[in-house]
């Protein structure tokens, strides 16, 4: 694989990882904002279209990395890590149950971007681990 492409699947990978835990952080931390963000007036950043965008992107975008990745390294790790993240996501903004309770919904929007996270970790050790051999998919 040529430099460049292993340093693009590295910064993705990283971009991912870091991306993913900082929105299970902001999920973990949802409770607290919704009690404050609205006396500070930047109650807007917690609105339905910001965080169903949010968990657009993160779906694409760690669909596409780890869907390249593959590619590469041929080990499910990590998919299996990013398809219940993403599950877990989509369900606390689109199941309305969930989705207007308050704590559960920081819950279960911090378990999912948390593994969607733990992918990209798995995603990029899985990269770094890779041998370019005869048995390697993209060395033909």
């Amino acid at each position: 694989m040529p430099l460049m492409s292993a340093r693009l699947h590295v910064l993705l990978d990283r971009i991912g990882a870091a991306g993913s835990l900082l929105c299970a952080i902001h999920c973990a931390l949802l409770p607290l904002a919704i009690a404050i963000l609205p006396s500070l007036g930047i109650a807007v950043w917690l609105g339905d279209g910001f965080e169903t965008g949010f968990v657009a992107f993160a779906s694409l975008f760690g669909l596409a990395v780890l869907a390249w990745s593959y590619r590469r390294h041929r080990a499910v790790r990590a998919l299996g890590l990013l398809l219940p993240g993403l599950a877990a996501l989509w369900v606390a903004v689109l199941y309305p149950p969930l989705h207007h309770a308050a704590v559960p919904h920081a819950v279960v929007m911090t378990f999912g971007g948390t593994l969607v996270g733990l992918a990209h970790v798995a995603n990029l050790r899985l990269n770094h681990g890779h041998v370019h051999d005869a048995t390697c998919a993209h060395s033909h």
